[in-house]
């Protein structure tokens, strides 16, 4: 695997990483296939490809519903409202990759999650939101004695960029919907799913989508079929923390889906997460040596784009020993929706 040229406009300058006071030690070099890389990862992580959280109580009668991850391709940060919420554009490119989530529904009036996240109380969980939430908008009449115990195979990193709290309650609603018989048109969902976080909605809609306002004006789009490597710093990057910035750059030039190609838009984040996570940096920079590469939403996440899944595969085995990684295939449809609608 040949490395390419790097992107001056997405790398990372050389004096941003080493600036850091509290960057882990670079010292130590791994020499794979010819090749030296440096690991950039404090401590080792396993990877996601075999890392999953099973619910404790799984059995074989449960139905797993997908609960896709998300790249953003860009984005580009317009203005700001009066209300205080970003103007932004970006292309949101749904993968076959994800979390997974199973419902075990029941006469209980009683949500419940089965497999809690370490971390995050039940109650702020989205999963139990996005329920609560759902069941709260039907009359009293149809809601009377609705309850579920919710299951979560966990794959998706919290603090990525990626999606994963916000497909987790697109799922919800989605799944719900569907076996509480709520019949609740979509666009009424993705009116739900938006109190619940502006990236919602595009799981509701399920496609990958070029996306203006605060994200949740989506114009469906059909992409090529790219494959991406995915790498998990070893950071958690608050997305409220990133766009109160005051240097946050908040006049990019709007665009045209029509004018989009990778190499002409970038990531407004990106340079001011670079800077305060050392780990972010330096896994956009060793990515860019070998494909076209940036940061997904405000990170911590960072992606590479291939033309061929085995040339992710390749590069993704000469990652750092201990590096938490995915490969994944976009799609234009997620693979949830194609399973609710073999269910009705």
């Amino acid at each position: 695997m040949n490395k390419q040229s790097l992107n001056l406009d997405s790398a990372v300058k050389p004096r941003e990483i080493a600036a850091s006071t509290d960057a882990p030690d670079y010292g130590k070099k791994v020499l794979i296939t010819n090749k030296v890389t440096t690991n950039f990862f404090p401590t080792p992580i396993t990877p996601l490809a075999t890392t999953l959280s099973t619910s404790s109580t799984a059995d074989s009668r449960l139905n797993w519903w997908p609960s896709p991850a998300k790249l953003n391709l860009f984005l580009h940060i317009n203005g700001r409202y009066k209300n205080g919420y970003h103007q932004l554009q970006s292309l949101f490119q749904i993968l076959d990759y994800g979390d997974e989530l199973a419902f075990d529904i029941n006469c209980s009036d009683t949500i419940t999650l089965a497999d809690s996240i370490t971390g995050v109380a039940d109650e702020d969980n989205l999963i139990i939101k996005a329920a609560l939430l759902l069941k709260q908008s039907l009359p009293n009449k149809k809601s009377n004695g609705l309850g579920c115990t919710i299951h979560l195979r966990k794959r998706l990193p919290m603090g990525g960029g990626i999606g994963g709290g916000s497909s987790n309650a697109a799922t919800t609603l989605l799944v719900l919907n569907q076996l509480w018989d709520c019949q609740l048109p979509e666009a009424k969902l993705a009116t739900l799913g938006l109190t619940l976080g502006a990236d919602v909605p595009i799981f509701i809609q399920g496609k990958t989508a070029f996306a203006e306002g605060v994200g949740e004006k989506l114009q469906a789009v059909s992409l090529p079929t790219k494959t991406y490597l995915v790498v998990v710093p070893d950071s958690h990057v608050s997305t409220a923390e990133v766009f109160s910035l005051p240097d946050l750059p908040r006049n990019t030039t709007k665009i045209n889906f029509s004018d989009y190609s990778f190499a002409n838009t970038h990531n407004d984040c990106q340079e001011l997460v670079c800077d305060r996570y050392p780990n972010v940096a330096k896994a956009l920079h060793w990515l860019l040596e070998y494909a076209p590469s940036r940061m997904t939403g405000t990170g911590a996440c960072v992606f590479a784009i291939f033309d061929h899944h085995q040339e992710a595969l390749d590069v993704q085995a000469l990652l750092p020993e201990g590096s938490t990684s995915f490969v994944a295939n976009g799609v234009n449809t997620s693979l949830l929706h194609g399973q609710i609608q073999a269910h009705i």
